[in-house]
């Protein structure tokens, strides 16, 4: 069996010092997972959709303990909702991915969530993978490889993006979060309408959703899409809870990362950012594009409603980067509006 592998241009690190924070929450998750398998508890697998390229995947997964009722793939589907933040996560089990006939074995990861880069010979397109523990029943997640003469995508912002959410305001965030489940949940007009238009204008083309929600809401997320026919693609996620170095987790440093990590993946590729104007999708997405202005094709950012601004705390105060870049910036307050000014551009056919 192959191990995961690790490209060659990434430097091998030392494990850094965890924070006190950190370590609190790793032995409470021990004690928890101590507990749960003197209960019966059994570990089980949440697939997430990945992505990569004929020559590599990147595999998404959660590792938790379940109720021991059914099998593996009725337990996954039960770590949904509110229960997925009190779902006890694993990460001293190995997972056996399968993919094209031929297994890789992934190390457990801090927090449960495995995120792995495997060396593949895969052809373009859609391709499930098989996802399994020891002799346990396998799960299956489906992987997108984008096809090498692919030179455009969509990377899109998911909260008041594509669904209204008004997630920066505490409250409603524990409310939409622990509550509401997707189908209480507000599609932004015409968003998804947008993404199918341009999927179509370009063929093969990858949709990849970054969002600072925690992974455990990757399920609820991802039936959203579904139900809202928005098209099929990864969803980037971060983990809630400590980190190596600090209390929580940052949002924005997450999507600066991914962004980076992506222009690293897909270096000829341009991409389509979308996010809106009421958190910090301009300023983010400013600076990658003059990092990175070869990797970007445009940026349409949606414009809350009044309302929304309020919930959301505000509007973006970036300064007006439309007239400072020769990268093309599109404004409107839904998805028709944004459509109709990328076609005037030439970047979504008639």
């Amino acid at each position: 069996m192959a191990a995961a592998e690790v490209s060659d241009d990434e430097p091998a690190t030392v494990p850094p010092l965890l924070h006190l924070a950190a370590r609190v929450e790793d032995a409470f998750h021990a004690w928890r997972q101590r507990r749960g398998r003197r209960r019966g508890f059994t570990t089980t697998i949440v697939p997430y959709t990945g992505y990569g390229t004929p020559d590599w995947a990147r595999i998404l997964c959660r590792v938790v303990l379940g109720r021991p009722d059914g099998p593996a793939k009725q337990r996954a589907e039960k770590v949904r909702g509110w229960r997925s933040f009190f779902s006890i996560p694993v990460d001293d089990v190995e997972v056996i991915a399968t993919i094209g006939g031929k297994e890789y074995r992934l190390p457990g990861e801090r927090g449960g969530v495995i995120d792995a880069r495997v060396e593949v010979s895969l052809a373009p397109g859609w391709h499930k993978i098989s996802l399994a523990t020891g002799d346990e029943e396998p799960v299956y997640a489906q992987i997108f490889i984008v096809d090498p003469t692919i030179d455009f995508g969509i990377i899109s912002d998911v909260d008041d993006t594509v669904m209204v959410t008004s997630l920066p305001r505490p409250f409603l965030a524990a409310w939409n979060t622990f509550v509401l489940d997707e189908h209480a949940r507000r599609a932004v007009a015409g968003i998804a309408v947008l993404y199918e238009r341009l999927t179509r204008s370009h063929p093969g083309s990858p949709v990849i959703y970054l969002s600072t929600g925690a992974w455990n809401v990757a399920p609820t997320l991802s039936r959203f899409l579904a139900r809202n026919l928005y098209p099929k693609g990864p969803l980037l996620l971060t983990d809630w809870g400590p980190t190596h170095d600090r209390w929580f987790r940052s949002g924005r440093e997450h999507k600066e990362q991914s962004l980076e990590r992506i222009a690293h993946e897909f270096p000829s590729m341009k991409w389509l950012l979308v996010g809106d104007d009421g958190q910090h999708d301009e300023e983010i997405y400013g600076s990658f594009a003059q990092r990175h202005p070869a990797n970007v094709a445009a940026i349409a950012i949606r414009q809350l409603s009044t309302s929304e601004a309020v919930f959301a705390g505000g509007r973006s105060t970036a300064a007006e980067p439309a007239k400072e870049s020769s990268i093309p910036w599109f404004y409107a307050p839904d998805g028709a509006r944004l459509a109709s000014q990328l076609t005037e551009a030439g970047i979504l056919k008639p």
